[in-house]
């Protein structure tokens, strides 16, 4: 069920969650969370429909912030709030309110959302595009509990995780960081089954992802040991290599979905590792509202430590390589081979030019006595 509320109120916003709530025959409130969404209109549909799945795990009440940009003077300087109100089955197993601010209300978007968050219930906001630096100085973001950003959409994330670095308050989050929850599992429950100590890490991953700065960070951080980031075509984290005194580990991903885990000793096993869509990593998020120590640790180790990431050498660039470097047996004789053959053509023409050199001077001599007689 839909209600479409032209220049409406919060008073009126509640009403109709009401009158939505009556005419579906489900007057109670179900509701464990209310989930504020700030975007703007071209990311609202993705962000709605990932909110919605997640409401299948967590049922809560929606309130979407969209800030419209006015085109004259006239209408920036009026205030205005339209309101879309979804109940029953266009709203997951919750209920959303799509809000589009106009005008000074875009600047008092904390009070329009106030009235209509649920009594007694943690609030989440989530910026899907365009976050804040500092979340928690935000008027919306003081507003919750656990705030969650994406520094993958950044226009330049290596920045941005040194600014979330120096602007980190208890309760931020990063979708960047959920991305990597089961590689950071299954790392742990690899090195639980040798009892060996780590000496060095090499990530590999695609470049400009705050996934891989993410992870390699929180091995540092943890491990105390030197991290070598590599830059690969990606998609995502492709690789983790760990070099033990019992022997190499390795967790390489090279499709996306699939990923094969390699240790001393032990066959080679396949592991279901694949990209997750943004709805999934959303649900894990609103989870827990407690703030994330580990997280907190990670990014506060610093992305300049880890220093400048290199190139991954591919398995054919290496092996040509090492073909330039040293050549087998089979190439040095095809190289002997083909030398003394490459000096045939000299030896003809030399003596076709000595033959030709004989000719002219028995020429010249009959030329010579033709003329003396």
């Amino acid at each position: 069920m839909k209600i479409d509320l032209t220049e409406t109120t919060a008073s009126k916003i509640n009403k109709a969650l009401v009158q939505g709530r009556r005419t579906i025959g489900t007057p109670a409130i179900g509701m464990v969370l209310t989930l504020v969404i700030v975007t703007d209109e071209e990311n609202a549909y993705d962000a709605l429909k990932a909110a919605n799945e997640a409401s299948r795990e967590h049922p809560s009440r929606t309130l979407v912030v969209i800030k419209r940009v006015s085109r004259s003077p006239r209408d920036r300087a009026k205030a205005r709030l339209d309101a879309e109100v979804r109940v029953g089955a266009d709203a997951g197993t919750g209920e959303t309110v799509v809000l589009r601010l106009y005008g000074e209300a875009i600047n008092h978007a904390q009070s329009v959302v106030l009235p209509l968050l649920l009594p007694d219930a943690p609030v989440v906001v989530w910026w899907p595009v365009n976050a804040p630096v500092d979340a928690a100085r935000d008027p919306l973001g003081a507003l919750a509990q656990r705030r969650v950003t994406d520094m993958y959409t950044a226009e330049n994330p290596l920045r941005e995780l040194a600014e979330r670095a120096e602007a980190y308050s208890p309760g931020d989050t990063d979708l960047s960081w959920t991305r990597i929850t089961p590689w950071r599992s299954m790392l742990a429950a690899a090195l639980d089954q040798l009892p060996c100590k780590v000496s060095e890490v090499e990530v590999e991953g695609e470049e400009f992802n705050p996934s891989v700065e993410l992870l390699a960070m929180w091995l540092a951080d943890r491990l105390n040991v030197p991290v070598r980031r590599l830059l690969s075509a990606g998609p995502g984290l492709t690789a983790v290599r760990m070099e033990t005194d019992c022997g190499p580990v390795a967790l390489d991903r090279a499709d996306g979905s699939l990923a094969t885990l390699a240790m001393q000793g032990q066959p080679d096993r396949n592991v279901a590792l694949k990209r997750r869509d943004t709805a999934e990593l959303l649900a894990e998020e609103l989870r827990r509202l407690d703030p994330d120590d580990t997280y907190a640790s990670a990014l506060k180790y610093g992305v300049d430590r880890l220093g400048e990431p290199e190139r991954a050498q591919t398995a054919l660039a290496a092996k040509a390589a090492q073909s330039a470097d040293v050549p087998d047996a089979a190439g040095a004789a095809d190289e002997a081979e083909t030398r003394p053959k490459a000096k045939a053509p000299a030896k003809k023409a030399a003596a076709k030019k000595a033959d030709t050199k004989a000719d002219t001077k028995s020429d010249a001599k009959s030329d010579s006595k033709a003329a003396s007689e």
